[in-house]
């Protein structure tokens, strides 16, 4: 009786199949490291950008909800001759009587009044701030507060006294309010009693300097002549504060209750929706930063194709002696190929960590959450490790077809 026998190669298992295969780099940890290198600078880029624009839309709609989003702003548009349309006197007290309407703010700017630090300051340089009018109650409704000192009242919004805007403040040299400090308003003196932090819902205030009313009709020339007697204004600028879910419905009158005779001469704006706007234009710039993690990713690639080409010249008497004691050109394929993708994945896990470490510390630095959405660390290491075995892929075809002879003739 004739037995047969036939001999099956042993099938390696996950784990010492891993062990082989890092046995390459860790011979060569230095040559390894360069070579993940591309790999994990590709793999950061492409988590940091992510984890950024995650991180700044959110930190834009916390804003957002923080700030409210149901302020509208009506201004003076433009009328059919090109002129600068001007709002009605009464046009803060007709959108106050609107059911909707909560709460109703207003600015007028001063023509002609510029604001320096002193009056030896050349007049060109005006450092693009303007002086406006204000009523009372702006800080409350565009939500800013006072950094330092106090806003105007009844009293001080009758005298030479301004509130400086958080930019206005800042372009003027002023950083805390001091006794007697003065700026040159309008060609005389006006005193500072307070600055503004900065109002992300209307950046106009950030670069004016504030004045009340009656100081702007008394001492700047900032007056309507109303039934033939001069008064107060006119405003520029309505700020409108109206229940939120009737947001859509106060915008659709705004204009006409504004201005009855010339509603077409009236702008209505939501600023909130700029806000929304930069959360969305914030992902614009993705596919350009994206497509530099992709090319530095491509070299990663080309570093770990040349490392596992060299390396499988250098090994060639190993491969012989491998497959000379049974080792298939499977797993001389597997070997190399595995070696190349683990290459690969270290590198991509080193980016990831860099990447978000990178997004963490920004997002800190701008008071935004941390936010890394999993596309972006799983991608990333998607990415790498399919990297690595493309690259990987060559090198270990050309591995498992040396022959045993042809191999050991190098050793």
């Amino acid at each position: 009786m004739n037995v047969r026998s036939t001999l099956v190669p042993a099938r390696l298992k996950l784990g010492d199949q891993a062990r082989v295969a890092s046995v390459g780099l860790r011979s060569r940890p230095l040559r390894a490291a360069l070579s993940g290198l591309g790999i994990a600078i590709g793999t950061a880029a492409i988590v940091a950008v992510l984890g950024l624009s995650a991180s700044s839309q959110a930190g834009l709609l916390a804003e957002i909800d923080r700030l409210g989003t149901n302020l509208l702003t009506v201004t003076n548009g433009q009328s059919f001759t090109g002129q600068t349309a001007q709002l009605p006197l009464a046009a803060p007290a007709r959108i106050s009587r609107i059911n909707a309407v909560e709460q109703v703010a207003h600015a007028g700017t001063v023509g002609g009044a510029n604001v320096y630090r002193s009056p030896l300051i050349p007049a060109i340089q005006t450092n693009a701030l303007q002086v406006k009018a204000a009523s009372l109650n702006l800080p409350r409704v565009v939500a800013t507060t006072v950094a330092q000192g106090r806003w105007l009242n009844t009293a001080t919004a009758t005298q030479p006294v301004t509130v400086l805007g958080a930019a206005a403040a800042q372009r003027l040299g002023i950083d805390r309010v001091y006794p007697g400090e003065r700026v040159w308003l309008g060609g005389q003196w006006f005193y500072v009693a307070g600055i503004l932090s900065p109002a992300v819902l209307a950046p106009e205030v950030d670069t004016s300097a504030l004045v009340g009313y009656p100081a702007a009709q008394r001492y700047l020339n900032h007056i309507s002549i109303v039934k033939g007697r001069p008064a107060a204004g006119p405003p520029t600028t309505v700020y409108v504060r109206s229940q939120t879910s009737q947001v859509g419905a106060v915008r659709s009158v705004l204009a006409q209750t504004a201005d009855p005779e010339a509603p077409n001469e009236v702008d209505v704006s939501q600023p909130s929706d700029a806000l929304s706007a930069r959360a969305a234009a914030n992902g614009a710039f993705n596919g350009l930063f994206l497509g530099l993690g992709a090319v530095a990713l491509l070299v990663g690639a080309v570093g770990v194709a040349n490392i596992m080409i060299i390396s499988v010249l250098e090994r060639r008497s190993e491969i012989g002696l491998r497959r000379a004691l049974g080792a298939t050109r499977d797993q001389i394929r597997t070997q190399f190929l595995s070696e190349a993708i683990m290459l690969a994945f270290v590198g991509g896990a080193v980016g990831v960590a860099a990447g978000a470490l990178a997004t963490g510390v920004y997002a800190s630095t701008k008071h935004w959450a941390v936010v890394i959405p999993a596309t972006a660390w799983a991608g990333g290491v998607a990415a790498a490790v399919a990297t690595g075995a493309i690259a990987g892929l060559l090198p270990a075809l050309r591995a498992a077809r040396l022959s045993p002879t042809e191999a050991l003739r190098t050793v």
